[in-house]
């Protein structure tokens, strides 16, 4: 049986912006996708603990150390500039391998600048 686990999540993450003229995604601070293992172009779950919106879409590298985490398109309706963002990836992989799986883990504080809890 194989089952879905969580990979990677960056939580907390502070929108810095929303672009709805933008095709769609969301652009992610590429030091913070490598640091948890996010690809460019991988499809994400995004979760926002202001509004409670959650939605699918897919990761796109913004520059490293920009801090950026911006709704684009769609995904600008569904939150703002401000609101803290819950940023998960998932895998699948049988029982036995998810009992032994440890997802990558970030939690962010400050405007993205300090990350205040990680895992693995």
């Amino acid at each position: 049986m194989q089952v879905h686990i969580l990979r990677s999540k960056i939580l907390r993450a502070e929108v810095t912006d929303a672009r709805l003229e933008y095709e769609g995604s969301l652009a992610i601070d590429a030091a913070l996708m490598a640091r948890v293992g996010i690809l460019p172009h991988e499809k994400i779950l995004v979760g926002n603990l202001a509004n409670g919106n959650r939605f699918e879409t897919y990761a796109i590298p913004a520059p490293a150390g920009s801090l950026t985490i911006c709704l684009n398109g769609a995904a600008a309706h569904l939150g703002q500039k401000g609101d803290l963002l819950v940023i998960m990836t998932f895998a699948v992989m049988s029982e036995d391998e998810a009992k032994k799986w440890t997802p990558r883990t970030i939690v962010l504080a400050e405007g993205n600048k300090k990350i205040v809890k990680e895992s693995k």
